[in-house]
Formats: C-alpha cells, sequence, structure tokens
C-alpha cells in the first residue's frame, strides 16, 4: 500500500498535528506501508520529529509537484481542513481519481468554527463543504469531535481512531523529588500560548486558589502576542514569583520539564484529542484539563480531573489536585502511564488506519 500523508506543518512549533503526523507516518512505515509525507510549508525534508535514518519519503514541491514525485499512490490521506493547500488537494484527489481520507484535527470543533467565524463561513460555503462530501472517509480522533463533524450531515462514512502516544520505558520521575527541592511542587502546561489553550482562565484560577508550596511552569511557544497577554495576567493577579515562562522546549528540556513536574494542566477551551496529555500520562503525570478535550475518562481511571472549561471549573480542579500529597499523585500518574501504555500505542493505531485505508480503497 502507497500512501501520500499530507500536513500543514511538521515543525515541532506547529503543535499536536506535526508531532501526531509525522509519528503517523513512521508507525505505518513500520506496519509494511509505504508513506510519503509532505507538507504546506515544505517542512517535511527538514523536520526533527522524522529521524534522519528513517524511510518515509519525505516529498517537496507543490502539491501537484510531490504527488507526481511519488508516483501512483492508492489513498490520499490530508490532514486539516479551510487552508488552499486542503482544497487543491482535494481537487487533484478528484481529477486522479485516488481515495482521499480527511482527518479534521479538531477543525470543525464549535470553538474552532466561531474563531475567525465569517471567513470560515464563506470558505464553507464556496469550497469547503464541496470538499469534504468528496472524501471516501472522515477520520476523527475522538467520539466528541465524531458526534461534532456528523451533525454537519456531510453523508461521508466516519471512523474515530485516537492519536498513539510513545511511552519511554522508563520514567525518570521519583517519589522523593520535592524535597530536593524544599517541599515545592510544580504544576505545568506545555504548549502553544494561544487564545485556544485557556491560559487567561488557568491565571485568574490560580489567582483564586493560591495553592501554597506550588509552582506553575508555563512551557510553549508564543502564537500571535498572546504571552504578553498572559504575562500581564500573571503581573495584574500578583503571581510574578510563582508563575514562570520557559519558552519553547523540546527533546531532553520537554523531558525534563515533564520529569520535574507533579501535575499537569491544560485549561484548553477546545481539543480534538490533546496529544500533550497522552504524552503526560505517559510519563506518569496525573493531568487536570477541561471538557473542551475528550479526556473524561481521566477521573474513572483515577488519573486526573476533567473539569468544566470556566475559570470556576479549574479553580476547583486546583484546589483538589494541589491538595494531594506527592504520594498520591505520583500514584495517579502510575495508574495513566498503564493506561496509556496498554491502550494508546502506535502499533495498535497504525493497524486501525491501515484498516481504514483497505476499506476506502475497496469501496472504490
Amino acid at each position: 500500500m502507497k500512501v501520500f500523508l499530507a500536513g500543514t506543518s511538521f515543525l515541532p512549533d506547529y503543535g499536536g498535528p506535526a508531532l501526531s503526523v509525522s509519528r503517523l507516518a513512521i508507525a505505518l512505515v513500520e506496519a509494511g506501508v509505504e508513506v510519503g509525507l509532505w507538507a504546506s510549508d515544505r517542512s517535511a525534508a527538514i523536520t526533527p520529529l522524522l529521524p534522519a535514518e528513517s524511510p518515509v519519503h519525505r516529498l517537496t514541491g507543490t502539491e501537484a509537484e510531490a504527488l507526481h514525485s511519488f508516483g501512483k499512490v492508492d489513498v490520499l490521506h490530508d490532514n486539516g481542513i479551510w487552508l488552499p493547500h486542503n482544497h487543491r488537494l482535494a481537487e487533484l484527489a478528484v481529477r486522479r481519481g485516488i481515495p482521499r481520507v480527511v482527518s479534521t484535527r479538531g477543525m470543525l470543533e464549535p470553538w474552532a468554527m466561531n474563531h475567525k467565524r465569517w471567513k470560515k463561513s464563506l470558505a464553507w460555503w464556496v469550497y469547503q463543504r464541496r470538499d469534504l462530501k468528496r472524501a471516501r472517509c472522515h477520520h476523527t480522533t475522538a467520539e466528541t469531535e465524531a458526534r461534532h463533524v456528523e451533525r454537519l450531515g456531510l453523508g461521508v462514512p466516519l471512523c474515530v481512531i485516537p492519536n498513539g502516544v510513545d511511552v519511554p520505558p522508563q520514567v525518570a520521575r521519583t517519589e522523593g523529588k520535592n524535597e530536593e527541592r524544599g517541599g515545592r511542587k510544580i504544576a505545568l502546561f506545555l504548549g502553544r500560548i494561544h487564545p485556544k489553550k485557556g491560559l487567561p482562565m488557568l491565571i485568574e484560577a490560580w489567582a483564586r486558589v493560591r495553592p501554597d508550596g506550588w509552582h506553575l511552569q508555563i512551557a510553549g511557544p508564543d502564537e500571535a502576542g498572546h504571552r504578553a497577554q498572559v504575562q500581564n495576567a500573571v503581573s495584574a493577579a500578583g503571581l510574578s514569583e510563582v508563575v514562570f515562562f520557559v519558552g519553547a522546549i523540546e527533546g531532553e528540556e520537554k523531558e525534563s520539564a515533564f520529569s520535574d513536574a507533579d501535575l499537569f494542566v491544560l485549561p484548553t477551551h477546545s481539543e480534538n484529542f490533546g496529544i500533550v496529555v497522552a504524552e503526560a500520562l505517559a510519563r506518569g503525570l496525573p493531568v487536570l484539563t477541561t471538557t473542551g478535550t475528550p479526556w473524561s475518562t481521566l477521573p474513572r481511571r483515577g488519573c486526573g480531573w476533567w473539569v468544566d472549561a470556566t475559570v470556576e471549573g479549574i479553580a476547583e480542579g486546583l484546589r483538589q489536585a494541589t491538595s494531594y500529597d506527592p504520594a498520591t499523585l505520583y500514584a495517579m500518574g502510575a495508574k495513566g502511564r498503564e493506561w496509556v501504555r496498554t491502550e494508546l500505542g502506535w502499533e495498535r493505531v497504525a493497524k486501525e488506519v491501515i484498516a481504514t485505508y483497505e476499506e476506502v480503497i475497496a469501496s472504490k
């Protein structure tokens, strides 16, 4: 099987889709699929998210040039909608008779649809609705996202397959680390500093709770100048001594941030999956996130909190989470790690994606 796998960008700063799609490419190749990876910003050729020796084909040029250089493909799998390159890929698939799978990647969620609403409303009626109806399959990463897509009445088969996560063979977290830093505990946010991520809500909630002995570390790249707004909120709330910004981190710095933390916090308004939640769980961290994510099973699994995406909801979650002793948080994190290890491994995800491709090919 030969698959053309497309995305907007595979640079780490682009966020979750850059990681999940490039990692899917690797998992598919390991399962025997020939994969050509292409991005509209040409980053497939330079991304550090693919190992240098990876057999994934790194495609360059325009959409048409990349498809031509890769040769005859069985499936075109596009990740994302709205952008000009998504429309051009839809047109190419129709003209060349290539079955197309579209991963909506949260871009049809209510928050996302309301963001820049007038532009999206115009695009929807000009080309986007038609492009989605001409796909052979829509892929979502959670049931909640699937329900939002189904309500649009597009009449296209839909599959729900979660993103995978790499679970480190060992976790460099120890129960005694808090004593080494005078009992101080750390809550970590890691992601793009973007209005969607809900950081102003988190700052206001933190100011209400002011958990004793806790610091909040905010890691990630600034987007559209939003970091300045969040920093102003920190200063206005008198939290500059306990809230720290560390910028974009990758590799060892990222692993160190996970290792040093006691709790992971994602106060987002909307996520189709929230790959960073899976990453935190895989590293043994309990997670506090919102109903803007599909992680409703966190409380049932005993490894976190799933609260309303409001200041009040986040504040209540913080009150509970920061009242726990380090040993309890550590035990919760261990439960989460075992959960993602058994259910979200990339080998399992790749098999489900390949089965979807096979169904799409058979429906030609």
